[in-house]
């Protein structure tokens, strides 16, 4: 497949989850915060829901963006944790056709320096299904800010060595990784 050499940014089409059985539109600061930071990168917010945490409801919403050639990418907030209700991990994973193991790695390593070692109960994780990009983060708005900055280059068709684009756009983004 021939690539471009000086691909340029490509808007994605990317769906807001926020897993939270409290949080309402108006309280729902860390979906505020993504939708903010991915309209200040160019992206479009196609879809923003808020899903109580329950294993077959995330699955019912997630599945049906997975399903939608429309959304490139999802970024998910809450659930993550090791509380009884917190199950986005096992609800998500199963879907993914591939873990992005370093998402989660990175995400630890960044976070250790704010929080110490109490990032150890973070459970962030990401994966592609169906050419979709899914990245599951903590639900602290600081948690967010820290996971965009490992996100945000990787949703980016000019980021090099290597980004997400490529699998998740094809040829459309005119580029690889």
């Amino acid at each position: 497949m021939a690539t471009n050499a000086n691909p340029t940014f490509e808007p994605l089409n990317v769906a807001v989850l926020t897993v939270s059985d409290s949080r309402t539109e108006k309280t729902d600061t860390s979906g505020h915060y993504f939708d903010k930071a991915l309209t200040a990168a160019g992206h479009v917010v196609a879809d923003k829901q808020i899903v109580i945490d329950d294993i077959y409801l995330l699955r019912a919403q997630v599945s049906a963006w997975i399903a939608s050639a429309s959304i490139h990418a999802i970024l998910v907030t809450g659930g993550t944790g090791f509380t009884k209700r917190d199950s986005t991990p096992e609800a998500l994973s199963v879907l993914f056709d591939k873990q992005i193991e370093g998402f989660g790695e990175l995400f630890r390593a960044k976070s250790f320096a704010e929080i110490g070692s109490s990032t150890i109960q973070s459970r962030a994780l990401a994966g592609i299904a169906n050419k979709t990009v899914i990245f599951c983060c903590p639900g602290s708005t600081g948690a967010c800010k820290t996971a965009w900055g490992i996100i945000q280059p990787q949703l980016d068709a000019s980021h090099r060595p290597c980004n997400f684009v490529g699998q998740i756009m094809g040829a459309l983004a005119g580029s690889s990784s």
